[in-house]
């Protein structure tokens, strides 16, 4: 019994020494990103900031309890890209940042994800943009100032065509436009799939989660340069739909 009560206590200690040290994280954290203006766009990534946003996500992975089962990797390109990928889940842009570290990712994403305390602010060092999509005149300053970052060297960007999360099978129509950045910025498209990253709220905390992500093609500079936006998003959608299983009319 002496024994049992023993373990217990350590047991217990243990889990208050992680649930400060965690508390102790998010309070550094929150101080940091104090630093950062969440309505500023910003032309160079801090790498300090990036750090954060890196290990903040992959302990956020391991609490959540997922497994990551990543494929095709080895076709990803040196250089920058357009990153290109469907979209589900909330822990889409998440998980995909977490898995192309080294690249850095910068998304396009809406305005309101720069309004969530602390996680807006970190988003913004990181160079990633907000877009409005009912005002294509400031939908063109977002795309320009991609393929800025992309043309010095910053980050590699990633969008989501279908515009917002798709809660159900297929795809959404997508918005050409934004392959503008690629033609542009004269670089390759790389074309993602991500499938159970919406399980994770169902299945935490009873339930790990697999997330799968597939590097499906490179669409090389030479090539994205020959087609128009349309046909790009054609192409890319005839991928992602064979690669998921859907028909093309989802």
């Amino acid at each position: 019994m002496y024994i049992v009560l023993n373990v217990l206590m350590c047991v217990v200690f243990v889990i208050l020494g992680l649930i400060g040290l965690l508390a102790a994280l998010f309070i550094f954290v929150g101080i940091c990103s104090l630093f950062a203006d969440r309505n500023k766009v910003y032309d160079h990534e801090s790498k300090f900031f990036r750090f954060l946003l890196t290990y903040s996500t992959a302990i956020a992975k391991v609490l959540l309890r997922v497994k990551l089962d990543v494929r095709g990797m080895d076709k990803v390109p040196d250089g920058r890209f357009l990153l290109v990928s469907n979209h589900r889940s909330k822990f889409d842009p998440i998980l995909t940042w977490l898995v192309f570290k080294k690249q850095h990712i910068a998304f396009i994403s809406k305005e309101s994800n720069f309004k969530v305390p602390i996680f807006g602010r970190i988003i913004r060092k990181c160079c990633f943009m907000a877009i409005d999509r009912e005002n294509p005149r400031e939908a063109l300053k977002t795309i320009n100032q991609a393929v800025k970052l992309i043309k010095n060297d910053e980050v590699s960007v990633g969008v989501y065509p279908e515009g917002t999360r798709n809660y159900e099978e297929g795809l959404l129509p997508f918005h050409n436009a934004v392959f503008k950045i690629a033609v542009k910025a004269k670089v390759p498209i790389v074309i993602l799939t991500v499938r159970g990253a919406y399980e994770i709220q169902k299945n935490y905390p009873w339930h790990s989660s697999v997330v799968r992500m597939d590097i499906c093609e490179v669409m090389d500079a030479d090539k994205v340069a020959s087609m128009k936006t349309n046909e790009i998003g054609e192409h890319i959608a005839d991928v992602m739909n064979d690669n998921l299983g859907y028909t093309k009319e989802g």
